[in-house]
């Protein structure tokens, strides 16, 4: 009797609705079906039915109500799925450089145990003396594996922060796309001592030019700072290190930031 009510009220609940969401109950209903026809223990869902399901819920607002198999929470799980396997597809590795032999890995970690205060650079150069064909990133990607390394912590990248943030002054560049689908390049000049921003540009095409500019309007004076910091970007070439050389110290200062941030 319950049954047979219950039947009257959901037949009363479809003359209420669309004719669209009608058709569409109909379809996920015969969907259904089609599934629990296959001779099977348990009813399986193969991958085209995953895939209606998916698409259901992206077309039907009221496409849980329907569900009778599975929980809502699989299908939304299904779709996740289909999600990350979409973009694990796009993201596939395609090529790339032949592994390290393992005996440039050993020489890599025994370097790295012998000199704690030596960086990626230093370690590098090392190897290239020895005749091992390897890139900087790859030493710095094996040390990265080895973890933290004690030496003098006089010498550490901190304590030199510490020790001179007064003195210290960098520059950089950080990306920001534009509703054009355009890359623009934001061009900033920072204090360490208070984190204060004293200039900052963006430009679509950055040059050497362009950034030697910039710093001509960051400090139209002498540069009051004695070290600066910045990375081997090629943007920042000979011109630009050279705007700071007048300092004196300056260029020095740069070259020791640089191999400490190593």
């Amino acid at each position: 009797m319950v049954a047979f009510v219950l039947s009257i009220l959901a037949a009363l609940r479809v003359l209420l609705r669309s004719r669209g969401d009608t058709a569409l109950e109909v379809l996920a209903l015969r969907q259904q079906l089609a599934v629990l026809k296959r001779q099977r223990p348990r009813p399986s869902f193969r991958m085209i039915d995953r895939i209606f399901w998916a698409t259901l819920r992206r077309l039907w607002s009221h496409w849980a109500d329907v569900l009778v198999l599975v929980k809502p929470e699989t299908v939304v799980a299904w779709h996740r799925a289909g999600f990350r396997w979409y973009w694990s597809w796009r993201c596939r590795a395609c090529g790339g450089r032949p592994q390290i032999a393992a005996e440039v890995r050993a020489l890599i970690r025994r370097l790295a145990r012998e000199n704690p205060d030596w960086g990626a650079p230093r370690i590098h150069g090392e190897l290239q003396k020895l005749g091992f064909v390897v890139s900087e990133r790859s030493v710095a990607r094996y040390l990265q594996r080895m973890g933290r390394r004690r030496g003098d912590p006089g010498k550490s990248w901190l304590a030199f922060l510490e020790n001179h943030r007064e003195a210290l002054v960098a520059f950089d560049f950080f990306t920001v796309p534009a509703v054009t689908f355009q890359v623009l390049y934001w061009f900033f000049v920072i204090e360490h001592g208070r984190r204060q921003i004293l200039h900052c540009n963006v430009t679509r095409c950055p040059t050497a030019e362009w950034i030697v500019q910039q710093l001509r309007e960051a400090f139209p004076e002498a540069c009051p700072y004695r070290y600066v910091i910045l990375d081997r970007d090629t943007k920042f070439d000979a011109e630009a290190i050279a705007f700071f050389e007048g300092d004196g110290a300056a260029a020095q200062a740069d070259e020791r930031a640089v191999a400490l941030a190593e």
